[in-house]
């Protein structure tokens, strides 16, 4: 179902002359749950789905107590690693229900900037994510049918190489339907923000003064996931 309420998308400097797009998007409980589609794929986009609503449900909650027992830990491990996939693809992922969006952009950036770098990065998403579904998917099909015999031979042990594959490849299509809806079909309107601008400068900054800089904009801009996803991108800039 396609939303028409406005999203808002940052477009975050992490560096003199790199962008990269940013929103957050608490989960709805009230939510109704989707029919399980039939299909080998439609039941692996189904689990995909649960396991998102888990872990996006788990991220929310600040009073969260460690799972007793080991299958306990090994779910909490699981979720968390789930979560911080959630993070990196939040964007993607959202804006396959979106038909508008605000690119939340700093004050000294010309609007069509701020469009030609939200459609360059949605475009080069498209292209990397495309490439990493095709190995994953066939990384799937391979421990499926190499690996599944085994596994049915134990029983209530799941074929995790298995599982994991499947889910990085329903990842990667889901990120590529967002990326093909906000390059074809999402509105774009723009909004200053002139905290962002104070972003720039950053990452010439020791971590410490970097991390306490970054916790301060994030709060002003009520963003809680501000400052671990900017450090991230800032360490991949940084390699390349």
């Amino acid at each position: 179902m396609l939303s028409s309420v406005l999203v808002d998308v940052f477009v975050i400097p992490v560096a003199r002359d790199r962008y990269e797009l940013y929103c957050e998007v608490a989960p709805n409980p009230e939510a109704p749950a989707e029919p399980r589609p039939s299909g080998v794929f439609g039941g692996l986009r189904h689990r995909f789905a649960l396991m998102l609503r888990a872990a996006e449900e788990r991220q929310h909650r600040h009073d969260h107590a460690p799972a007793p027992g080991l299958a306990g830990r090994v779910q909490d491990r699981i979720l968390a690693w789930i979560a911080q996939r959630i993070a990196e693809q939040r964007l993607l992922w959202n804006l396959r229900r979106e038909t508008s969006a605000v690119a939340v952009h700093a004050q000294d950036m010309a609007f069509d900037r701020v469009l030609t770098i939200v459609r360059e990065t949605l475009w080069r998403d498209y292209e990397r994510h495309q490439r990493w579904m095709i190995v994953d998917g066939a990384a799937f099909l391979i421990t499926a049918i190499v690996l599944g015999p085994f596994f049915l031979l134990v029983p209530g042990v799941a074929n995790l190489p298995a599982a994991y594959f499947g889910f990085r490849a329903v990842g990667h299509w889901l990120s590529m339907r967002g990326a093909v809806q906000g390059l074809n079909r999402v509105t774009w309107s723009g909004r200053p923000c002139p905290p962002l601008a104070e972003l720039r400068d950053l990452v010439a900054l020791t971590p410490p003064a970097r991390a306490a800089r970054v916790h301060d904009i994030a709060a002003r801009l009520r963003l809680q996931h501000l400052s671990t996803f900017f450090e991230r991108v800032t360490v991949r800039h940084a390699t390349l």
